[in-house]
Parts: C-alpha cells; sequence; structure tokens
C-alpha cells in the first residue's frame, strides 16, 4: 500500500526544493565527515591511552622491583656493617700480647712449660636416662 502511495506523489521541481535537497546532502556529508573524524581521533586517543597506561604499569613494576632489591642490598650492608665492626674489634684484640697467647693455647694447643692441655668436644652433652 506504501508502494502506491508513493506513485501517486509528484514532486515538486522548484529552485527551493532543489536548494533544500542539496542542504540535505551537504548535511549528511558533513555528518558523515564529522563521525568519520570522531572516530580517527577515538582510535588514536585509545591507542595513546592503551600505551600511555601500559608504560606506566611497566613503570610501576620496575619501581617495585629496584624497591625489593633496595631492601635486600640494606640488609646485606647491615650484614656487612656487623662485620666490619668484628673484625675491627678483633684487630684491637690482636695488639694485645696476652690475647694473642691465650689464642694460640686454645687454637693451637701451645702450652707453657709444665702445662697439660686437654681439650673437650663442645656441643656434645651428656645425658643420662633413667
Amino acid at each position: 500500500m506504501g508502494a502506491i502511495r508513493k506513485r501517486k506523489i509528484a514532486k515538486l521541481e522548484t529552485k527551493y526544493v532543489q536548494q533544500q535537497e542539496i542542504a540535505g546532502i551537504a548535511e549528511t556529508r558533513k555528518r558523515k565527515r564529522l563521525f568519520r573524524r570522531l572516530a580517527i581521533f577515538f582510535v588514536f586517543a585509545s591507542v595513546i591511552s592503551v600505551l600511555m597506561v601500559s608504560t606506566f604499569i611497566s613503570q610501576i613494576s620496575a619501581l617495585e622491583q629496584k624497591q625489593s632489591e633496595r631492601k635486600k642490598l640494606e640488609q646485606q650492608m647491615a650484614g656487612l656493617e656487623k662485620k666490619e665492626q668484628i673484625l675491627k674489634e678483633e684487630i684491637i684484640k690482636l695488639n694485645d700480647d696476652e690475647y694473642i697467647a691465650k689464642l694460640a693455647r686454645s687454637e693451637y694447643f701451645l702450652s707453657k712449660k709444665g702445662e697439660i692441655i686437654i681439650k673437650l668436644p663442645e656441643g656434645k652433652k651428656e645425658t643420662t636416662s633413667q
């Protein structure tokens, strides 16, 4: 029924109608161009956003890795500082003649005249079972 009605309607061919049709066509072209420009803009914006987010995430992971490495190195440094302090104390002790004599007697089994050295095993404790 719609096809029959279209045949019966006559179209006016005036300058005004032609101008309106041209304006309508120009408007649709403008809209198509606008949509294309917006689509391209959003594609570029989304690509840039994805790149920024991926860069941000990679920087965060690198930062976390470096922070954990820093903590490990700080712990290692603290241990080395303790070891350095112990070694400095050992140097001071080694300058003392009495300490050297005591060390020689205990480690190398050196003795004074008439002295007998007996070394007992360390760490073993005898337990009696009843």
